[in-house]
């Protein structure tokens, strides 16, 4: 059964021989980790252990690689980094120690196999190889958000626990890899999930079955391996693992595959539609598809996703703002009482309707009120727009912004707010409060004023797509107002500055 250290596959050949030093069952490492079982010998020769923490009376996993010192230096390199970032689909890494003669890494044991061992039996079905994709893109989302890149994605690293949790393993630090690679191999993921077969033999010899390729080298669509892959899931797939297609981030991919995964979920999966990306100067234009693919060549990529991330990214990295204390934010309160935690769970779309929205606008002259029930409709062709404003995106320099704020009528355990615009290139940043005023000039000051200094999240500059998704909820805390603040707007016709909003979707648990 394969635990853990499966990662990117090596060239076959043998393992070095341990011989003086070898490592024995029942002994402590570091006066702390005891080795009990021998699991295997991973395709880098390393040898991958249980083990059990003595003083946390714990079940982990201990990876040794011989010798240790320089040439074990990107194995623990990759350790440190990963064990900065903390994600429910990422396994937890515990220590990384040098002994000089071995190095060896300290990390969560996961009781299951490997996504190329649950293969074996038989592809899986477009339901949960799109469940699989998503917990992956979500940990990788969690990964780029800090900066670092994973660089050794592969159905040996993809982890699938006895309780149903996916987790992603083994990262790496020797430089090769970029954010796209890592995107791409999700594409690979997929694809492997679906059929069976890798399509990236071309980047390392691998013992997994090579996809059908024609005479030119290039593979065959999953649909074309495997019947009843539906079109969208398809295109998806294809478009990520070619060259000639830019792909999307790690943050929107998983966006995509949530809303692919909650209606799989919720048993529409046949009824889930097509790519919600697109190279497109227009979205609310392009025809829907099922076989619709993302143009190559094209620039800016434009989302309308209607799904979010997965809850709970903790990103222990340098830089960006730390998210609020309860006691910064006077809106929120601890989820089922003092001290609980949110319950968990997958997130799942929070109703919202027309009586729960309203535009907020202090500094205007409140003649822009109209239409705003139209962004929780579900249809992202019909939206509320803002009047066109000169001189400059800031509303012409007369307002500090304006802003729809959320009602959800109780205190609510929040994932993510996806807000669909008109068009890329506005400025906006999600802000939480403990109430509402009132809809008027002075209430509505009152409540930018208050809610201002509670930033969920990062705010978005000038974003080049349609859609910000916003994800930075704490999962301890609840939240009831929410307020959606545009602080600046594209330039449409020439001097002329308008957005619209088009949908707002929000998920909790």
């Amino acid at each position: 059964m394969t635990k853990v250290g499966e990662g990117q596959e090596a060239e076959q050949v043998a393992p070095p021989v341990v011989t003086f030093g070898a490592p024995t069952v029942g002994e402590i490492l570091a006066d702390r980790y005891e080795l009990a079982e021998h699991i295997n010998d991973d395709s880098a020769g390393r040898q991958v252990w249980r083990g059990v923490d003595v003083v946390l009376r714990r079940p982990v996993a201990v990876v040794l690689r011989y010798p240790g010192g320089d040439s074990a230096m990107e194995m623990l390199t990759a350790a440190v980094a990963a064990s900065r970032v903390i994600h429910p689909n990422l396994v937890g890494v515990y220590d990384a120690i040098d002994e000089g003669a071995r190095a060896y890494v300290v990390r969560e044991w996961v009781d299951g196999d490997a996504l190329r061992e649950l293969v074996t039996d038989g592809p899986l079905d477009a339901a949960r190889a799109t469940s699989i994709a998503h917990s992956i893109a979500g940990a990788v989302a969690a990964v780029h958000a800090t900066g670092m890149v994973h660089g050794n994605i592969h159905p040996g690293t993809v982890m699938v626990g006895h309780d149903g949790r996916v987790v992603l393993a083994d990262a790496r630090a020797d430089g090769g890899e970029t954010r796209d690679t890592d995107v791409r191999a999700i594409g690979g993921v997929l694809y492997f999930a679906l059929t069976g077969h890798w399509p990236h033999t071309e980047l390392a010899t691998s013992t997994l079955p090579d996809a059908v390729r024609d005479a030119s080298g290039a593979i065959a669509a999953p649909r074309q391996v495997r019947a009843g892959i539906p079109a969208y899931l398809d295109d998806l797939t294809m478009d990520l693992l070619d060259p000639q297609v830019a792909p999307p981030s790690s943050d929107v991919l998983a966006a995509e595959l949530g809303r692919l995964d909650a209606a799989a979920e919720e048993q529409y999966l046949e009824d889930a539609g097509p790519l919600r990306f697109a190279s497109t100067d227009e979205p609310s234009e392009v025809p829907r598809a099922s076989n619709r693919k993302i143009a190559a060549g094209v620039a800016g990529l434009v989302v309308i996703a209607l799904a979010g991330l997965l809850f709970g990214i903790s990103a222990l990295g340098d830089g960006g703002d730390k998210p609020t204390s309860p006691g910064d934010q006077p809106n929120v309160s601890a989820a089922g009482g003092e001290g609980t935690a949110a319950p968990a769970g997958k997130p799942k779309r929070i109703t919202v309707a027309a009586g729960q929205v309203r535009v907020v606008d202090p500094d205007g002259q409140r003649d822009e009120l109209d239409g705003v029930a139209e962004v929780v409709d579900g249809d992202a062709n019909t939206g509320w727009r803002t009047d066109a404003y000169v001189t400059n995106p800031k509303f012409g320099g007369l307002k500090r912004g304006m802003g729809i704020l959320i009602d959800l009528k109780e205190a609510r355990s929040v994932t993510s707010v996806q807000v669909v615009l008109s068009a890329p290139g506005a400025s906006a940043e999600l802000l939480t409060g403990p109430t509402d005023p009132g809809s008027s000039k002075s209430g509505d000051d009152q409540l930018y004023k208050t809610f201002k200094p509670t930033r969920i999240g990062e705010p978005f500059e000038n974003h080049t797509g349609t859609t910000m998704a916003f994800s930075g909820f704490s999962p301890d805390l609840t939240y009831r107002y929410l307020l959606v603040w545009i602080t600046e707007m594209p330039e449409g016709d020439p001097g002329k500055y308008q957005i619209g909003v088009q949908e707002i979707r929000v998920e909790g648990l």
